[in-house]
């Protein structure tokens, strides 16, 4: 016997498109709650960000609805919707929701059961507050850019992805939100969550600001193994231009790695730190011997913690990957077929191999309206007056 969804019987609306929201709520689908999105109507010249078609996994799964919050019918018509709801993610700056009447106060008087998370930049209070932001800026004021490595002139370097955006904010508010679940489970009322993706970032980079706070030592590049102290925790480019990550923390590791590329005269040294350009130099000089993928088969197996730097498109084949079903087709009206990365997250079933993703320009408004108790002849009249869509 199948086992139901981990979520299924949840239903979240999502006033986001992108964005940590976006992210969560791409969590709380893939774990089998019914997602809906909330868009603003054509008439209304909102400005919301459409991210492409296939963004956000194409929003594989999710329903949508179109509705004038700004109108006093439009407003009307989404406390309908949640009041059947367990959860509220938006990603409005602080205060906004408030405003429009449909913040947590408002929501709660039509559905105490209610769980309204609020994601934000710096959070719903304090100094920065208002401040507008992106993934870059919550990385800067969390102290992750400062450890990361340096460009040539001496600037931290771009991060490779939205980190911010997708752990600091979307998987920290799908965590709230799971286990707000739980304890109404116990309470049988809901609550607000204040998700600060700023604060979110604080989490990755505790072990150093604790470090600061518990010693006094400062923290930043080439300070610890892990921001690059040591020659075994790097990466290194190989004979055909391509590069690899060592990770060779653990003694143990470490020789391995230094005896299988005829580097045995460091093993004394992984943590000298007066030899650690030499080792360097020497680790260049093997590495640049043979090819990324011949390393790769030849040292992954054998415990040295060294893995392929790949490119976006070398890791679709990887068959790591592959044999773990991580990638899966998606089914679009207008675009046709095209691949995605699929559910990855724990516990989720990987047994599908296509998936249907919705047609934005379609909505399910007039249905979703119609389940939440709202006349039919209603529904026609805001259409007509273009406060839904």
């Amino acid at each position: 016997m199948s086992l139901p969804a981990h979520l299924a019987g949840i239903t979240a609306l999502d006033l986001s498109s992108v964005g940590p929201a976006a992210r969560c709520s791409r969590i709380l689908a893939d774990y089998g709650a019914t997602v809906i999105k909330v868009a603003p109507t054509p008439r209304t010249g909102a400005v919301q960000i459409q991210p492409p078609y296939y963004a956000y996994s194409a929003n594989r799964g999710m329903k949508r609805v179109q509705v004038d919050l700004k109108a006093d019918d439009g407003k009307a018509a989404f406390l309908r919707l949640a009041a059947s709801a367990d959860v509220i993610i938006e990603s409005f700056r602080p205060g906004v929701v408030s405003r429009l009447g449909i913040g947590y106060d408002d929501v709660r008087r039509v559905n105490e059961r209610i769980i309204y998370c609020s994601t934000s930049g710096y959070g719903q209070d304090g100094p920065a507050s208002q401040w507008a932001g992106h993934d870059l800026n919550y990385l800067a004021v969390g102290g992750y850019l400062h450890c990361a490595g340096r460009r040539a002139d001496g600037g931290p370097a771009l991060p490779g992805a939205t980190v911010a955006d997708s752990a600091g904010g979307g998987m920290h508010a799908a965590i709230a939100i799971l286990a707000a679940l739980l304890r109404r489970g116990v309470t049988g009322t809901g609550e607000y969550l204040d998700v600060s993706v700023a604060e979110g970032v604080l989490f990755f980079t505790s072990l150093y600001i604790d470090q600061y706070l518990a010693t006094g030592a400062t923290p930043g590049p080439g300070h610890d193994v892990l921001t690059g102290r040591y020659a075994c925790y790097d990466t290194y480019q190989t004979r055909d231009g391509k590069w690899l990550a060592v990770g060779a923390i653990e003694p143990a590791f470490y020789a391995n790695l230094c005896k299988a590329i005829d580097c045995e005269q460091w093993l004394a040294y992984q943590t000298d730190d007066a030899r650690q350009d030499d080792i360097r130099a020497a680790f260049r000089s093997a590495f640049a011997r043979r090819d990324r993928d011949d390393w790769v088969a030849s040292l992954a197996p054998r415990d040295t913690c060294v893995a392929p730097v790949y490119s976006i498109a070398e890791l679709t084949s990887d068959g790591q990957f592959l044999s773990r079903n991580v990638f899966v087709e998606a089914q679009h009206a207008q675009h046709g077929a095209f691949r995605q990365v699929g559910p990855v997250m724990a516990g989720i079933d990987r047994s599908a191999s296509t998936y249907g993703v919705p047609d934005s320009s379609l909505t399910d408004t007039a249905e979703l309206l119609r389940s939440a108790g709202v006349r039919e002849q209603d529904i026609e009249k805001m259409q007509r007056d273009g406060v839904v869509a």
